[in-house]
This record gives structure tokens, sequence and C-alpha cells, in this order.
């Protein structure tokens, strides 16, 4: 500042020097807040002080938004726990626990109610659809879901699925001579067209086209990341929405639900799809859903059912193509049970398809579609709980992670990170003299209690019939430019999964043609 500025405008220098003081005390004092807070969330005075883990994850919740961004949370959590046992804390008010006592505990009926961080992923600008409902509001809305995938309405939708299932194999069959396929992407064209079927009646055109023309697969992939790191700073959702370049792929989903849903209402109903019993169209409830709020959990049954089925078929087919004698017993069945000519997608078969089942369980055991889900939350208004034998204080965030709870050696031995068919088939180990453990509640790949997946039964049912005709039609192998054993790297966890190309050379089977 020249003399001549201080001689014409004296009071400049000091209106100057006043805002640096303001600007010096306010960063003192932010800064001291900081340490502060810091300093007390890895002390001893802590509530969560005498759980192990990473010092930064106490102290920030920015160490989980860093997982989540990279997709790596459920390999973390699980080398969290191999290092320092069931209880870790992953958070300034957060717990993973990798222990089957707490399954009952925190999911079962009298279990832990969503909090925080499913708020974080609610659209305050749309109904609340049933991922985030808690308490009666979601005890009414799932009654509706269960009646929509009941055993009966699940035979209402298998000729659906059959129709399906055979144009994905003549997709399949197009691309067969072309060379290697990625069969990950084909899988999610197949599954996206068939809950457009299901929820809607509506072909998406996905097979069709050969492609995701709309690019939606891109942006659901990219919305599927920035809810996960939300939902660790819900604090942080307000600024996103009103931020036009952050917000344009939510607003890009709820204008792709709202047009289903007005289509599905001008068609009107040709048979009991899901959107039949989501709007309650027989009438069976005192009170008729909201359209609001049918259009919300339409939109959610297609994002959520397409992208798990499609993660788990996936991971099946790698699994039982890297193990020859696997695949070879999988044929060896399938032609057993539908030979030549018969109709593979026949589901009154499908009790009879043992070492299938054997290779889907063990499929959700390593790759469960969701691999950390969503934490439960301790109640503020009390005085904690205890889980499995450990006091957990109010407000206190708590995931069990199936990822973790899967590869524990306690509940699946021996080698509990290897495919091994011989554990869910007793007499073929028993037969072998191997001693294996398997204990059943520690397999929750669709959680657990009131809340579990609505759409599992739905999901194995999608499963055993693409397998069979899949198995039927062609031989597989994996395309020799592909690495194999690094596969299981690309798969990313966003709470649903994205994974990376699967290459594969199918051949048609001539005495299947």
């Amino acid at each position: 500042m020249t003399f001549f500025t201080l001689f014409i405008f004296p009071d400049v220098y000091g209106c100057e020097k006043g805002l640096q003081d303001i600007i010096s005390a306010l960063s003192i004092h932010v800064a001291s807040l900081l340490c502060s807070i810091a300093a007390y969330r890895i002390s001893p005075f802590h509530p969560l002080a005498w759980y192990p883990g990473p010092p930064l994850a106490k102290v920030t919740k920015f160490w989980g938004v860093w997982l989540s961004w990279t997709g790596t949370q459920h390999r973390v959590f699980l080398n969290l726990h191999r290092k320092h046992g069931p209880f870790v804390r992953t958070g300034p008010n957060e717990l993973s626990v990798a222990d089957i006592r707490a399954v009952t505990e925190v999911l079962g009926a009298s279990g832990l109610s969503k909090g925080e961080w499913y708020s974080a992923r609610q659209d305050p600008n749309a109904p609340r659809n049933l991922i985030v409902l808690t308490g009666e509001a979601h005890a009414n809305r799932r009654r509706l879901w269960n009646r929509g995938l009941s055993t009966e309405s699940l035979r209402e939708y298998e000729p659906v699925l059959s129709n399906r299932v055979k144009q994905f194999m003549v997709h399949l069959m197009a691309a067969a001579p072309v060379g290697s396929l990625d069969i990950s992407q084909s899988i999610g064209y197949f599954t996206f067209d068939f809950m457009g079927d299901m929820v809607y009646l509506c072909p998406l055109h996905m097979l069709s086209n050969g492609g995701d023309e709309s690019g939606f697969w891109d942006m659901l992939n990219r919305f599927s990341v920035a809810a996960s790191i939300i939902s660790h700073i819900p604090w942080i959702f307000p600024i996103v929405q009103r931020v036009p370049f952050l917000s344009r792929d939510l607003k890009r989903l709820r204008k792709f639900g709202l047009e289903l849903a007005m289509g599905r209402m001008q068609r009107g109903a040709r048979m009991k799809d899901l959107w039949y019993h989501l709007s309650d169209e027989a009438h069976m409830e005192k009170k008729k859903p909201s359209i609001s709020d049918v259009i919300a959990d339409g939109a959610l049954a297609v994002i959520a059912g397409a992208d798990t089925t499609a993660g788990a078929l996936t991971a099946l087919v790698y699994f039982v193509l890297r193990n020859t004698e696997c695949y070879h017993k999988l044929r060896d069945e399938v032609d057993r049970i539908y030979p030549r000519g018969t109709d593979a997608t026949d589901i009154t078969l499908h009790d009879r398809l043992v070492w299938m089942d054997a290779c889907i369980n063990e499929t959700l055991r390593l790759q469960p579609p969701v691999p950390t889900n969503g934490p439960r939350q301790v109640p503020y208004d009390g005085l904690g709980v205890n889980i499995a034998g450990c006091y957990v204080p109010p407000g206190t965030q708590v995931y069990l992670p199936p990822y973790s709870i899967h590869r524990d050696p306690r509940y699946f031995s021996p080698l509990p990170d290897t495919f091994l068919l011989s554990r869910w088939l007793q007499s073929q180990s028993e037969s072998s003299g191997n001693v294996t453990a398997l204990n059943q509640h520690g397999f929750i790949p669709f959680s657990h209690g009131p809340a579990n997946c609505v759409g599992r039964h739905l999901a194995r049912m999608e499963i055993k019939m693409v397998i069979s005709e899949l198995i039927q039609k062609f031989d597989l192998q994996f395309a020799e430019e592909f690495d194999s054993g690094g596969w299981c790297d690309t798969i990313k966890d966003y709470l649903v999964t994205t994974r990376g190309p699967l290459l594969v050379n199918l051949k048609p089977r001539c005495s299947n043609l």
C-alpha cells in the first residue's frame, strides 16, 4: 500500500487490518475446534475408545468417503477384521461387526433401525422408497412387495422371464461367431430388460438394440458412486442438489422412473406385473398407496433388481469357468435334467439342480451382490445396546458386512477364500473325508430379518433359468486375452457393485441347436 493511498484514504489500512484480524481469529477458532474434536475421538474418553481400528477412521468420516470413492470398502473391512477381530471401529461413531451372534441382534425383528446413513440416500424432492423406510411405514410398504414377489406372483412372471431368457440366448448366438464377448455387459442388458418387463410390462430394448443407447448404465454407476459417498457425509446432500452438474444424474433417474410409470398407467394391466401389486390394483389394502410412492418403488425395483442379479450371474459364470471340474459337472447336470430338445426354462425342474444350487450359494458367499450393506443405528434416546456380548453406545452406526462374515473361517472352513462346493454338499463332503464348517446363520447374501431382500426368490429363479439355458446352448471358456486371475479385483463396492469386463468365447453346442 502506497503513502499516497494512505494519505487520501486513511481508513483503508485500518479496515484491511481489521479484516485480516477477523480471518485470523476465525481460522484459529476453526483449527482449535477441529483439533479438539480429533483429540476427543482418539482419546480414552470416547465411548468407542476401546474398539480397535485405523487411527484416521476414528478421527474423520472422510476415511469412509475415500473407501467409497475407490470402491474398496468390502476388501478393507475384511482385512481389518482379520487383523483386529470381530469388532472394528470404522468411523468416529461407527463399528463393523463380523460375528454371527450380531445378525439377529442387529437385523432381526427386534434389532436396530436404519439411521443417518440411509437418510442421506433419500431424495428430498421425491417420495420415500422401500429401502429408506423404517418401522410401521416399512412394514406397510413391504406387505405390497411381499404380495408382488410371492410364489403365486412368480408363476405369473415365469413366461415373461422365459421369453426374455430366450431372447438373451439369441443375442448371445449372434455374438458367438464374432469373437470374445463381454458377457458381464450382456447379462446387464438382459437383467435390465427383464425388470422393465416385470415391473412395468415395458420393453427397454437393451438386448434388441445390442447396447445401452441411452447411457443409462453409465449414469446409474455414477449415481451409485455419488450415493455411496454422500451416505458418509449426509450434510452435503442439500449442497449437491443445488449444483447442476452434480445433480444431473439424480434428475435423470427421477425422470426415467416417472416416464416408465406414466407409460404403465396409460397402458393399464395386461397381467399382474409388480406395478399391479405395488399400486394395489386388486384393492386388498384398507388405504390405497399414493401414486408417488408406487413410482418411487417401481424405479427402485428396476435398478436394484437388475444390478444385483447381474452381479450374481456374472460372478457365477466367472467362478464356474475358473474351475474346469465344476463346469463339467454343471454341464452334466443340465444335460441330464434338460436333455436335447427340452425346454431349459422349465422351472418345475429347478429343485433337481443340486449342483447348480451349490454353485449359486458358493458364488453368493464369495461375492455377495451387496458386499458391505448399509449400517443400522443404535437409538440416540437410550442407554445403548449389547451386540455379540459387547456394549455399543447410543448413536453408533453398526455394519454387518456379508463379505467379511462369509469369509470368516469360524463359519466357513476350510479355505474360506476358495470356491469350494463340498461345503454345500454334505454327502459328498462326508464321503471324501473332508471336515467342513458351514454355519447357515452366517450366510446372509440377501441380508436378514424384516428388511431382507424381498426379491431373493425371484433372483434364484432368474439365475437358474439363465444358467440352464446358457449351459444347454453353449460351450464357454475364458477368452485368451482375459486375465481371469485379477477379475475379482475389478468388483467395486458402492452398496451395490460394479464389475470389469468378463471376456468369454461362446461356441454353440451342435447337439442343442
